[in-house]
C-alpha cells in the first residue's frame, strides 16, 4: 500500500490520525481541506459558508483529485462530506480507504467551539443527520471502520493492525 485515504464525519480525527501515521510511516500527510484552502484563498469552513454547499462540494472533489494525482506515498485526510459526491465515491472506491468513526458525543466534545458551518445550529441534531445521510456512503467506499474514540496511540495501533490485516 502506497497510499491510505481516511474518510469520516467531522471530528473523528482524520487530520490528526493522518499526520501521526505519516510521521510513523515516514510518508507525506495530505489534507484535502488544506488543498481547498490553498486554491480558494480561504479556509474550507469559510468557503463553505460563502460559496454554498454545491460549489463547495465541487471544490472538495477537485481537492481530492489533486491529492490523488500528486500524493503517491501518503496518508490523505478528506473533508467529512467528501462522500456526498458520487464522483468522489467512485474515486475513493478504487483507493485503500478507511472510515474513521466514533460516537457523536465524542465528536461533539472534540469539536467544542470549533466552527463547523453544517453543525452551527443545534450541533447534536445536525451531527445525527449528517451521520444518517452519510453512513452508507462511508461504508460503501471503505475497506474497514476504525473506532477513534480511544487515545491517539490506540487509534494508530488499530489502524496499523487493520492495514496489516487487509494487506496480507
Amino acid at each position: 500500500m502506497s497510499r491510505l485515504i481516511l474518510v469520516g464525519l467531522p471530528g473523528t480525527g482524520k487530520t490528526t490520525v493522518a499526520r501521526a501515521l505519516a510521521s510513523l510511516w515516514h510518508c507525506e500527510a495530505v489534507d484535502t481541506d488544506d488543498i481547498l484552502a490553498t486554491t480558494t484563498g480561504v479556509a474550507a469552513a469559510q468557503y463553505l459558508r460563502e460559496a454554498g454547499e454545491i460549489d463547495f462540494r465541487s471544490r472538495e472533489l477537485e481537492s481530492l483529485r489533486a491529492a490523488l494525482d500528486e500524493a503517491t506515498d501518503a496518508v490523505i485526510a478528506t473533508g467529512g462530506g467528501i462522500v456526498c459526491s458520487p464522483d468522489a465515491r467512485e474515486d475513493l472506491a478504487h483507493e485503500f480507504t478507511l472510515w474513521l468513526d466514533c460516537d457523536d458525543e465524542v465528536i461533539l466534545a472534540r469539536l467544542g467551539d470549533v466552527e463547523r458551518p453544517l453543525l452551527a445550529e443545534r450541533p447534536a441534531e445536525a451531527l445525527a443527520k449528517l451521520r444518517r445521510d452519510r453512513v452508507e456512503w462511508y461504508r460503501e467506499v471503505s475497506r474497514s471502520r476504525i473506532d477513534t474514540s480511544a487515545s491517539l496511540d490506540e487509534v494508530i495501533a488499530r489502524v496499523t493492525r487493520e492495514v496489516g490485516r487487509l494487506t496480507r
